[in-house]
């Protein structure tokens, strides 16, 4: 390969990990001297240093191998909780996540946009979940809300290739990235699936393995695939069986 080919890659390469080459280096050497340090101390340290490549407002708790890109485009707040093995590329416009907010173990929050797309972002509200291997993409642009919680294995894909014209290949048609807006208090069911171009309302509750593909009332229940409402959630309404409900100590009080 040409020493100029391999110059461009390296380019390339950089170009789609951090905003310029010092921060590239810069965020590469934190990550090797502190991302693998276990403990509360490693998360102490961290919540330290790692406010020299990201907004940090407040106190965060950062485990170890919590890889990110776009440093500088990642905004947590007080509280937020980023488990091992998470992932964050923050491009374009970033992520911000919002305070007692909770990402857990190998989730992935990918801001992946070399189009100029100009609405790409990713922002989460306060006192959110987002499960364990969930995947969150945000070419099109996610807005999620207060206090919804993702189950693990949820999909937020805020992207869709086009496949109109059988002559061309899809990757040659290009992309739709119209958005996505999970409204406050929704409940995203294990596995469930959110697609592109989609809006959930507030208290809306999405069954296990469901695929959204089309806007959702709020406060209502929604199965199968694609997704269609199932029931309306009535005000103290449980099922017709007994059934033990637990609180938080903050709610039982």
């Amino acid at each position: 390969m040409p020493k100029t080919s391999v110059r461009e890659g390296l380019g390339l390469y950089i170009h789609r990990q951090a905003s310029s080459v010092p921060r590239y280096f810069c965020e590469q050497l934190i990550y090797l001297l502190i991302g693998w340090i276990p403990t509360a101390i490693g998360i102490g340290i961290r919540g330290i240093v790692y406010r020299l490549v990201m907004r940090l407002d407040g106190w965060v708790a950062i485990e170890p191998r919590m890889r990110f890109r776009f440093g500088d485009n990642i905004t947590l707040g007080h509280g937020v909780y980023l488990d091992e093995n998470t992932y964050l590329h923050a491009c374009a416009k970033g992520i911000s996540i919002g305070e007692g907010t909770y990402v857990m173990y190998g989730a992935v929050l990918h801001v992946y946009n070399f189009r100029g797309i100009p609405h790409s972002r990713i922002t989460i509200g306060k006192e959110s979940l987002i499960g364990e291997y969930s995947v969150i993409r945000g070419q099109g642009g996610v807005v999620i809300g207060d206090r919804v919680y993702a189950a693990p294995h949820v999909q937020i894909m805020a992207v869709n290739h086009v496949f109109v014209d059988p002559s061309r290949p899809f990757i040659e048609q290009g992309i739709t990235a119209e958005g996505i807006v999970i409204e406050d208090d929704v409940w995203l069911g294990a596995g469930a699936i959110v697609m592109d171009g989609v809006r959930i309302g507030r208290g809306a509750v999405v069954a296990a393995g469901a695929v959204v593909t089309h806007d959702l009332p709020a406060h209502t229940l929604a199965a199968g695939v694609p997704a269609h409402v199932i029931k309306e959630i009535s005000n103290g309404e449980i099922s017709k069986r007994e059934r033990v409900v637990y609180f938080t100590q903050k709610e039982a009080k």
